[in-house]
């Protein structure tokens, strides 16, 4: 799977997903402070991280700044993207299943690295969800993207 992984900080947490995801063989791109002489402002790379998803470069990306909340609300500013700020395994599991989630978004502030990966493996083994309210849900919020 292509995974792009984003952080305005790099710190054990980040550390953590990426050796997990290098682990299991994931083709991974590292953007922001976790790659050499990118930009570190956590607007551009949160930019960065998920533009690949929206362009259909990426089959999704994980994304982390100090609280989450602002990675998440830029990531969703990308058309295309539903990126879901979780702080655990089973928020993870749901926004994949209800929401289509195609991003992932952690604090780094409130993410120990154990539940980094625990909340990581439940997001990319979850498929998307095919029941109908769902997927005419998830429809719906798409038509926003077009206001």
């Amino acid at each position: 799977m292509k995974i792009s992984v984003g952080s305005d900080l790099r710190q054990p947490v980040t550390d953590a997903v990426v050796q997990w995801l290098a682990g299991r063989d994931h083709d991974i791109t590292l953007v922001g402070a976790l790659a050499d002489g990118d930009d570190r402002e956590w607007v551009a790379v949160s930019d960065a991280t998920v533009r690949p998803v929206a362009d259909g470069v990426a089959d999704t990306a994980v994304l982390f700044c100090w609280s989450g909340t602002g990675a998440a609300i830029a990531a969703n500013k990308v058309q295309g993207v539903r990126a879901a700020l979780c702080g655990d395994a089973e928020t993870a599991r749901l926004a994949r299943k209800f929401n289509h989630a195609n991003v992932l978004v952690m604090s780094l502030r409130a993410t120990s690295p154990a539940v980094a990966v625990e909340t990581l493996e439940a997001y990319l083994d979850e498929p998307w969800g095919a029941d109908a309210f769902d997927i005419r849900n998830v429809g719906e919020v798409s038509k926003l993207d077009a206001r």
